[in-house]
Protein backbone atom coordinates (compact mmCIF):
# COMPACT_ATOMS: atom_id res chain seq x y z
CA UNK A 1 0.00 0.00 0.00
CA UNK A 2 3.04 2.42 0.85
CA UNK A 3 4.05 1.93 -2.49
CA UNK A 4 0.75 2.68 -4.04
CA UNK A 5 0.61 5.83 -1.78
CA UNK A 6 3.99 7.11 -3.20
CA UNK A 7 3.07 6.51 -7.14
CA UNK A 8 -0.33 7.94 -6.59
CA UNK A 9 1.54 11.01 -4.67
CA UNK A 10 3.89 11.44 -7.27
CA UNK A 11 1.44 11.46 -10.15
CA UNK A 12 -0.82 13.92 -8.15
CA UNK A 13 1.94 16.26 -8.12
CA UNK A 14 2.74 16.19 -11.60
CA UNK A 15 -0.76 16.69 -12.88
CA UNK A 16 -1.71 19.29 -10.26
CA UNK A 17 1.99 20.81 -10.67
CA UNK A 18 2.17 21.91 -6.76
CA UNK A 19 3.42 19.91 -3.97
CA UNK A 20 1.30 21.85 -1.19
CA UNK A 21 -2.46 20.49 -2.05
CA UNK A 22 -4.97 23.00 -1.67
CA UNK A 23 -7.46 21.01 -0.02
CA UNK A 24 -10.29 23.98 0.65
CA UNK A 25 -10.64 24.75 -3.11
CA UNK A 26 -13.72 22.53 -3.98
CA UNK A 27 -12.78 22.79 -8.14
CA UNK A 28 -8.88 21.35 -6.62
CA UNK A 29 -11.05 18.61 -4.84
CA UNK A 30 -13.20 17.48 -7.71
CA UNK A 31 -10.16 17.27 -10.18
CA UNK A 32 -8.04 15.14 -7.60
CA UNK A 33 -10.97 13.23 -6.70
CA UNK A 34 -11.78 12.47 -10.80
CA UNK A 35 -7.93 11.37 -10.88
CA UNK A 36 -7.97 9.03 -8.00
CA UNK A 37 -11.36 7.72 -9.20
CA UNK A 38 -10.21 6.52 -12.31
CA UNK A 39 -7.04 4.67 -10.52
CA UNK A 40 -9.89 2.75 -8.50
CA UNK A 41 -11.96 2.29 -11.40
CA UNK A 42 -9.11 -0.55 -12.27
CA UNK A 43 -9.87 -2.62 -9.41
CA UNK A 44 -12.97 -4.72 -9.00
CA UNK A 45 -15.33 -3.22 -6.72
CA UNK A 46 -14.10 -6.04 -3.80
CA UNK A 47 -10.44 -5.63 -4.47
CA UNK A 48 -8.40 -3.90 -1.58
CA UNK A 49 -6.30 -1.99 -4.19
CA UNK A 50 -9.60 0.25 -4.78
CA UNK A 51 -9.82 0.76 -0.95
CA UNK A 52 -6.40 1.75 -1.07
CA UNK A 53 -6.39 4.24 -3.89
CA UNK A 54 -8.81 6.11 -2.09
CA UNK A 55 -7.17 6.05 1.24
CA UNK A 56 -4.15 7.26 -0.86
CA UNK A 57 -6.29 10.20 -1.90
CA UNK A 58 -7.35 10.80 2.10
CA UNK A 59 -4.26 11.31 2.82
CA UNK A 60 -3.69 13.79 0.30
CA UNK A 61 -7.03 15.73 1.46
CA UNK A 62 -9.01 14.39 4.20
CA UNK A 63 -12.14 16.62 3.58
CA UNK A 64 -13.97 15.05 0.01
CA UNK A 65 -16.89 13.23 0.94
CA UNK A 66 -16.86 11.05 -2.37
CA UNK A 67 -13.48 9.67 -1.36
CA UNK A 68 -15.63 8.18 1.96
CA UNK A 69 -18.65 6.91 0.17
CA UNK A 70 -16.63 5.61 -2.58
CA UNK A 71 -14.62 3.15 0.32
CA UNK A 72 -18.02 2.45 1.80
CA UNK A 73 -19.09 1.08 -1.13
CA UNK A 74 -16.22 -1.55 -1.05
CA UNK A 75 -17.54 -2.62 2.46
CA UNK A 76 -20.60 -2.76 1.47
CA UNK A 77 -19.46 -5.73 -0.91
CA UNK A 78 -17.84 -7.20 2.11
CA UNK A 79 -20.47 -7.44 4.28
CA UNK A 80 -18.02 -5.19 6.80
CA UNK A 81 -21.12 -3.34 8.04
CA UNK A 82 -18.52 -1.97 11.01
CA UNK A 83 -16.09 -0.30 8.09
CA UNK A 84 -19.40 0.19 5.89
CA UNK A 85 -20.63 3.22 8.26
CA UNK A 86 -17.77 4.45 9.65
CA UNK A 87 -16.78 5.71 5.87
CA UNK A 88 -20.47 6.73 5.25
CA UNK A 89 -20.62 8.44 8.59
CA UNK A 90 -17.78 10.65 7.99
CA UNK A 91 -19.16 11.49 4.37
CA UNK A 92 -22.09 12.68 6.00
CA UNK A 93 -20.20 14.47 8.11
CA UNK A 94 -18.64 16.04 5.37
CA UNK A 95 -21.68 17.33 3.15
CA UNK A 96 -24.61 15.71 4.79
CA UNK A 97 -27.58 16.77 2.33
CA UNK A 98 -26.30 14.16 -0.16
CA UNK A 99 -25.30 11.52 1.88
CA UNK A 100 -27.43 11.45 4.74
CA UNK A 101 -30.08 9.87 2.49
CA UNK A 102 -27.84 7.20 0.89
CA UNK A 103 -26.90 6.18 4.61
CA UNK A 104 -30.16 5.70 5.61
CA UNK A 105 -30.54 3.91 2.33
CA UNK A 106 -27.78 1.46 3.36
CA UNK A 107 -29.04 1.45 6.93
CA UNK A 108 -32.56 0.34 5.87
CA UNK A 109 -31.69 -1.99 2.78
CA UNK A 110 -28.35 -3.14 3.32
CA UNK A 111 -27.93 -4.09 7.08
CA UNK A 112 -31.39 -4.06 8.07
CA UNK A 113 -31.27 -1.34 10.78
CA UNK A 114 -34.47 0.17 10.80
CA UNK A 115 -34.27 2.37 13.68
CA UNK A 116 -31.24 3.66 12.06
CA UNK A 117 -32.86 4.60 8.53
CA UNK A 118 -35.97 5.91 9.74
CA UNK A 119 -33.97 8.87 11.98
CA UNK A 120 -31.71 9.33 8.92
CA UNK A 121 -35.18 9.42 6.35
CA UNK A 122 -37.09 11.84 8.99
CA UNK A 123 -33.53 14.36 9.63
CA UNK A 124 -33.10 14.21 5.34
CA UNK A 125 -36.96 14.64 5.11
CA UNK A 126 -36.67 18.18 7.23
CA UNK A 127 -33.56 19.33 5.10
CA UNK A 128 -35.25 18.17 1.09
CA UNK A 129 -39.02 17.93 1.60
CA UNK A 130 -40.07 15.69 -1.25
CA UNK A 131 -36.35 14.77 -2.75
CA UNK A 132 -35.40 11.07 -3.80
CA UNK A 133 -32.43 8.56 -3.17
CA UNK A 134 -31.58 5.63 -5.90
CA UNK A 135 -34.68 5.95 -7.29
CA UNK A 136 -37.60 6.31 -4.49
CA UNK A 137 -38.88 8.91 -2.51
CA UNK A 138 -37.63 9.10 1.43
CA UNK A 139 -40.96 7.58 2.54
CA UNK A 140 -40.68 4.22 0.36
CA UNK A 141 -37.62 3.24 2.95
CA UNK A 142 -39.81 4.27 6.02
CA UNK A 143 -42.67 2.81 5.05
CA UNK A 144 -40.53 -0.40 4.69
CA UNK A 145 -38.58 -0.22 7.81
CA UNK A 146 -41.74 0.82 9.73
CA UNK A 147 -43.20 -2.53 7.88
CA UNK A 148 -40.35 -4.34 8.86
CA UNK A 149 -40.68 -3.07 12.20
CA UNK A 150 -44.64 -4.52 12.56
CA UNK A 151 -45.95 -1.04 13.01
CA UNK A 152 -48.31 -1.60 9.84
CA UNK A 153 -50.27 1.87 10.87
CA UNK A 154 -47.06 3.75 10.30
CA UNK A 155 -46.09 1.90 7.24
CA UNK A 156 -49.16 2.76 5.40
CA UNK A 157 -49.05 6.30 6.13
CA UNK A 158 -45.10 6.30 4.57
CA UNK A 159 -46.71 4.34 1.68
CA UNK A 160 -49.02 7.05 0.86
CA UNK A 161 -46.18 9.66 1.11
CA UNK A 162 -44.78 8.06 -1.38
CA UNK A 163 -47.26 7.93 -3.69
CA UNK A 164 -48.21 11.33 -2.77
CA UNK A 165 -44.71 12.14 -3.63
CA UNK A 166 -44.87 10.15 -7.18
CA UNK A 167 -47.85 11.76 -8.20
CA UNK A 168 -46.77 15.60 -7.23
CA UNK A 169 -46.45 18.04 -10.31
CA UNK A 170 -48.54 17.01 -12.84
CA UNK A 171 -48.84 13.36 -11.33
CA UNK A 172 -48.77 12.00 -14.65
CA UNK A 173 -46.09 8.98 -13.90
CA UNK A 174 -46.90 5.80 -13.22
CA UNK A 175 -46.23 4.35 -9.61
CA UNK A 176 -43.24 2.83 -9.18
CA UNK A 177 -44.13 -0.83 -9.13
CA UNK A 178 -41.81 -1.26 -6.12
CA UNK A 179 -44.33 0.84 -4.29
CA UNK A 180 -46.88 -1.34 -4.99
CA UNK A 181 -45.29 -4.50 -4.20
CA UNK A 182 -44.21 -3.71 -1.18
CA UNK A 183 -47.78 -1.89 -0.30
CA UNK A 184 -49.28 -5.20 -1.26
CA UNK A 185 -46.28 -6.99 1.35
CA UNK A 186 -47.65 -4.83 4.13
CA UNK A 187 -51.36 -5.62 3.71
CA UNK A 188 -50.30 -9.30 3.37
CA UNK A 189 -48.66 -9.11 6.64
CA UNK A 190 -51.15 -7.33 8.16
CA UNK A 191 -53.92 -9.52 7.33
CA UNK A 192 -55.65 -7.32 5.01
CA UNK A 193 -56.21 -9.65 1.93
CA UNK A 194 -58.28 -8.06 -0.61
CA UNK A 195 -56.03 -5.01 -0.34
CA UNK A 196 -52.72 -7.03 -0.17
CA UNK A 197 -54.14 -8.53 -3.57
CA UNK A 198 -55.34 -5.55 -5.14
CA UNK A 199 -51.52 -3.61 -4.60
CA UNK A 200 -50.42 -6.05 -6.02
CA UNK A 201 -52.34 -6.40 -8.33
CA UNK A 202 -51.26 -3.03 -9.76
CA UNK A 203 -48.01 -4.21 -9.36
CA UNK A 204 -47.67 -6.85 -11.60
CA UNK A 205 -49.87 -4.52 -14.26
CA UNK A 206 -46.30 -2.69 -14.60
CA UNK A 207 -44.24 -5.41 -14.05
CA UNK A 208 -46.01 -8.89 -14.57
CA UNK A 209 -42.79 -11.25 -14.71
CA UNK A 210 -41.89 -9.47 -10.44
CA UNK A 211 -41.03 -12.65 -9.19
CA UNK A 212 -41.66 -11.75 -5.74
CA UNK A 213 -45.13 -9.78 -6.63
CA UNK A 214 -45.95 -13.00 -8.10
CA UNK A 215 -45.15 -15.35 -4.45
CA UNK A 216 -46.94 -12.72 -2.51
CA UNK A 217 -50.10 -13.01 -4.88
CA UNK A 218 -49.93 -16.60 -4.27
CA UNK A 219 -49.67 -16.47 -1.18
CA UNK A 220 -52.13 -13.96 -0.69
CA UNK A 221 -54.46 -16.22 -2.63
CA UNK A 222 -53.24 -19.44 -0.61
CA UNK A 223 -55.17 -17.79 2.92
CA UNK A 224 -57.95 -16.61 0.55
CA UNK A 225 -58.38 -20.29 -0.19
CA UNK A 226 -57.75 -19.20 -4.02
CA UNK A 227 -57.15 -21.88 -6.25
CA UNK A 228 -54.94 -19.72 -8.25
CA UNK A 229 -52.56 -19.20 -5.66
CA UNK A 230 -50.61 -22.59 -7.49
CA UNK A 231 -49.82 -20.46 -11.05
CA UNK A 232 -48.70 -17.53 -9.28
CA UNK A 233 -46.06 -19.57 -7.78
CA UNK A 234 -45.21 -21.71 -10.78
CA UNK A 235 -44.76 -18.18 -12.44
CA UNK A 236 -42.44 -16.86 -9.68
CA UNK A 237 -40.13 -19.73 -10.13
CA UNK A 238 -40.15 -19.51 -14.09
CA UNK A 239 -39.74 -15.75 -13.74
CA UNK A 240 -36.52 -16.04 -11.75
CA UNK A 241 -35.26 -19.14 -13.40
CA UNK A 242 -35.29 -16.50 -16.18
CA UNK A 243 -33.24 -14.44 -14.76
CA UNK A 244 -36.13 -11.73 -13.83
CA UNK A 245 -35.21 -9.68 -10.61
CA UNK A 246 -36.48 -6.99 -8.34
CA UNK A 247 -34.62 -4.38 -10.30
CA UNK A 248 -33.12 -2.34 -8.00
CA UNK A 249 -29.51 -0.80 -7.07
CA UNK A 250 -27.29 -2.98 -5.38
CA UNK A 251 -29.89 -5.82 -5.37
CA UNK A 252 -26.98 -8.52 -6.71
CA UNK A 253 -25.29 -7.48 -3.61
CA UNK A 254 -28.06 -6.99 -0.97
CA UNK A 255 -30.97 -8.46 -1.55
CA UNK A 256 -33.86 -6.36 -0.70
CA UNK A 257 -35.97 -7.15 2.51
CA UNK A 258 -38.59 -10.24 1.43
CA UNK A 259 -36.71 -10.74 -1.70
CA UNK A 260 -38.34 -13.80 -2.76
CA UNK A 261 -35.52 -16.73 -3.93
CA UNK A 262 -35.97 -20.06 -4.95
CA UNK A 263 -35.59 -21.84 -1.80
CA UNK A 264 -38.51 -20.02 -0.69
CA UNK A 265 -40.58 -21.66 -3.34
CA UNK A 266 -39.42 -24.94 -2.17
CA UNK A 267 -41.86 -24.79 0.38
CA UNK A 268 -44.95 -23.77 -1.40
Amino acid sequence: MRLLILVLANITTVAFGQSQPDCASESYRDSLFALYSRRADLFPIEHPGRAQTYDSLISICPNIAEAYQEKAQHYMVLKDFEQLFANMDKAVELDTNRWLPYRGYLHCIVAGNYEKAIADFQEAEKRMPHAFTMDHSFSFYKAIAWMQLGDFEKAEISFLQDIATQKRGEGKNDIHYNTLLYFGIMYYLSGELDKAQERLNECLQLYEQHPTANYYMGLTLKIMGNNRQTTYFQKARQYIEEGYRINEPNSHFAPYPRQVTLNDLENQ
